[in-house]
């Protein structure tokens, strides 16, 4: 994604969170339908975050799009995302 202004404040706002802050975030936007250009400069530098620090996040992206069905939680152990329910 090109780095636009909106996705570059919200890539830095990620930088400075914590990984249970990040899921925190993730977890917001389960069930939310809306979509607007903003949305997705947050929710791309949200996964963008997840990648950098090395996490698999297969289970909510395919490298096209993110899902939102199920909230999320970190395995520590696996350094990756699982859904929940």
């Amino acid at each position: 994604m090109q780095q636009h202004i909106y996705y570059t404040k919200y890539a830095l706002q990620f930088a400075d969170m914590q990984i249970p802050e990040l899921v925190t975030v993730f977890n917001r936007q389960v069930g939310n339908t809306g979509w607007t250009g903003m949305r997705a400069y947050h929710d791309q530098a949200l996964i963008d975050e997840f990648l950098r620090r090395g996490i698999d996040v297969s289970t909510v992206y395919d490298g096209k799009g993110i899902s939102f069905a199920h909230p999320v939680r970190y395995v520590i152990t696996d350094k990756r995302l699982a859904t929940i329910g």
